[in-house]
């Protein structure tokens, strides 16, 4: 990618950023500001959005006697946390490391520990397996955490700009690790036209781990849920015509999940390893709102199952031509049925 093409920091406003739409049946690729996000759907629709908030899952410590970064990414059941550990790369930001060795013990600030039990995938060094020793990693968390910065950006922001209008608290206080970064364009006076306009939201619930920056890999499992009422709202929308529009990649995740093979939503919970590719297609979903993603990302395959290559080809195209900027302070796009 162009580094002028990333996404530095923030935009001025939320809701200032560009949005390009891709439409399945026309063809069709058109320029907009989001604010005209209201005046390209239609009543009747629905858009899923998820509430997840984002954590400060970035903790400075030590391993070895050197410098690391851990990136808290995902509670298991069991209380154990996956994470990934980081070598600092001296501008704030980091850089990927070969994780481990088991039964390494990393120092956090604070005083606690963090002890690395296994990797998560037998065949990788990426993500660990690890035991903190404070009883509430959360709080800690929040109390020596930072929100996770990638080195395309330029500086630290504070946790609330990676907090979307649509975040809210668990009871558990669990969240993401990064935020779902489709929802942060929007803001309340526009969710309110949106409405207004006969256009209903949904939520669900997905926290999302750590990305693959370097790796590209393929998701790993993630705990969502999907309420009865969006359930609901979702079977009727499209029984009666109305299409049902997703807010990121992790709300097609979570309602693929909760989809049967003719597309029937029931409520749902727990765990899920759903990869979406062209081949499985989708069930639920009608169109996707998301952010601009790298050519080696996996995500694009979970694109192309909702748009067709033809056209992905010609959004991305576009995207490059008019410099429309990459990554969760970037610029958004919408493919539509």
């Amino acid at each position: 990618m162009p580094a002028e093409s990333l996404a530095a920091a923030p935009p001025p406003r939320r809701d200032g950023v560009r949005l390009l739409v891709g439409r399945q049946g026309a063809g069709e690729v058109s320029h907009h500001a989001f604010r005209e996000l209201p005046v390209l759907l239609r009543a009747g629709d629905v858009l899923v959005v998820n509430t997840s908030r984002t954590l400060p899952a970035a903790v400075d410590g030590s391993l070895g006697g050197e410098p690391v970064v851990v990136h808290f990414s995902t509670r298991r059941d069991d209380g154990r946390w996956v994470v990934e550990v980081r070598d600092p790369d001296g501008r704030g930001s980091t850089v990927r490391r070969a994780g481990g060795p088991a039964g390494a013990v990393v120092r956090l600030a604070g005083g606690e520990q963090l002890a690395l039990d296994e990797p998560l995938d037998p065949c990788g060094d990426r993500l660990w397996v690890a035991s903190p020793s404070m009883a509430d990693p959360v709080r800690h968390l929040h109390r020596h955490g930072r929100p996770i910065r990638y080195a395309y950006t330029e500086r630290d922001q504070p946790l609330a700009a990676h907090q979307t209008v649509f975040a809210t608290a668990s009871p558990d206080g669990a969240g993401s690790a990064e935020m779902p970064s489709a929802g942060r364009p929007f803001t309340a006076p526009l969710v309110t036209e949106l409405v207004s306009r006969g256009v209903q939201i949904a939520p669900i619930v997905l926290h999302t781990g750590v990305a693959s920056a370097e790796a590209y890999e393929p998701p790993y499992a993630e705990p969502y849920a999907v309420p009865a009422a969006t359930a609901w709202q979702v079977n009727a929308a499209r029984a009666a015509g109305g299409r049902v529009v997703a807010v990121g990649t992790t709300a097609v995740r979570a309602l693929e999940s909760a989809a049967d093979r003719r597309g029937v939503v029931r409520p749902a919970r727990g765990w899920t390893e759903l990869v979406i590719t062209p081949e499985r297609g989708v069930r639920a979903v009608d169109g996707l709102l998301t952010g601009l993603h790298e050519p080696e990302a996996s995500h694009l395959l979970m694109l192309r199952a909702v748009s067709g290559d033809r056209l992905l080809e010609r959004v991305y195209a576009e995207a490059l031509q008019h410099r429309y900027l990459w990554h969760e302070f970037g610029d958004v796009n919408l493919l539509l049925p």
